[in-house]
């Protein structure tokens, strides 16, 4: 079995540490990086410190339109799939890497593959939305993180090679934890004591392209019971600048340049609470049992606040301050993704799939983890 897997931005790396290793026991893999993340601190840093393989094929697509990058990135990976022929086109997430490769494997010979497929924000303003609903549709076989996922596949008529694995993510933060606790002196880099700091991210376009948005989540965040380490994007530093808003950020916030990401998985780890825009983050913060306030009016990640672990707040100055103040108490934490095997899991389960050409389980089976999987 021959597999192409295609990554571009921060989240599909930190996936593709656990599925690339796990892929390749087992099969030949071409990984190709469309260069959407081009910032070394984005990108590079991040193969380095979890491990990934070098890609087969760097594009360098970089910034541009949402049009222009994602044509730039279906010429090209076109060119790779017809250059190496692969079974499996293996595509990860929601971003525009994920929907050039989804448009390329619909129209070749190969089985389209979507990692983290059936999520839902239900919000088509998001461009991630539209990506993920997009290579649902056009995709061959979906492996979902969680059964809402398959619930929603099921409303949109999506039925046929829908396998619950369980989180990548998950299998990636268990990772990852242990290293960063070992490794990562980024707590003492910065004076900061665990269960003492708030974590913050914020570089949604719907926040950073909006002044008054930026401006109400620095007001919720100001008024913080702990001090607010915020580890800013470059494009969100570019936003408060030309907003005006870059001063009373630095003199309100701790504000640092951009971490790695084992820093970074040590400051969630460590932090009291965060207060994120990021849809990755939030399902970070519950695998590492951190509370979170999500700085947007939906999420994809239903199941993190139905149990009480995350509360959506928007980007609304009052709802922060109320977020950042409560008191939690929260105790029994369900499980909905998975019990951390899902790369291992995908794997064979794709393996079966190509080599075999038969179902991956039976309908009956198909919502619950396929018997002898890891």
């Amino acid at each position: 079995m021959n597999v192409c897997s295609i990554v571009g931005a921060r989240p599909q790396f930190v996936k593709a540490s656990v599925v690339t290793p796990a892929l390749r026991k087992r099969c030949e893999e071409v990984l190709v990086h469309t260069g959407q993340h081009y910032d070394e601190e984005l990108s590079d840093v991040f193969f380095d410190e979890l491990g990934i393989p070098e890609p087969d094929y760097n594009l360098g697509v970089g910034s541009d339109s949402h049009g222009q990058q994602t044509a730039d990135m279906i010429a090209g990976i076109e060119e790779i799939v017809e250059r190496t022929s692969p079974d499996v086109l293996l595509l990860y997430g929601d971003t525009n890497s994920t929907l050039a490769g989804a448009v390329i494997g619909s129209k070749a010979d190969v089985t389209l593959v979507h990692i983290e497929g059936g999520l839902r924000s239900y919000n088509r303003e998001m461009p991630e939305e539209v990506n993920r609903v997009a290579t649902d549709h056009l995709s061959d076989v979906s492996f979902v993180p969680c059964e809402r996922a398959i619930e929603n596949l099921e409303a949109e008529g999506i039925t046929d090679d829908v396998y619950f694995t369980g989180d990548v993510m998950y299998d990636a933060i268990l990772k990852a934890r242990e290293r960063a606790r070992e490794t990562s002196t980024i707590l003492e880099t910065h004076g900061l004591e665990p269960d003492e700091f708030i974590l913050t991210t914020v570089h949604r376009a719907s926040n950073t392209d909006d002044r008054s948005n930026l401006a109400a989540i620095l007001d919720g965040l100001a008024n913080a019971p702990l001090p607010v380490v915020f580890p800013a994007h470059p494009r969100t530093v570019s936003c408060l600048r030309e907003y005006g808003l870059w001063e009373r950020a630095t003199s309100e916030l701790e504000v640092i340049d951009p971490v790695g990401y084992l820093d970074f998985v040590r400051l969630l780890d460590a932090a009291e609470r965060i207060a994120t825009d990021s849809g990755g983050v939030q399902k970070e913060a519950f695998f590492l049992d951190t509370p979170c306030a999500t700085l947007r009016e939906e999420t994809e990640w239903k199941a993190t606040v139905s149990c009480g672990w995350n509360v959506i707040v928007g980007p609304h100055r009052e709802p922060i301050e109320a977020a950042l103040e409560t008191e939690y108490r929260l105790e029994n934490k369900p499980q909905p993704y998975g019990d951390g095997n899902a790369s291992e899991r995908i794997a064979r389960l794709l393996e079966s799939h190509v080599e075999d050409g038969e179902p991956l389980a039976s309908e009956i089976d198909r919502r619950h983890t396929p018997e002898g999987t890891p």
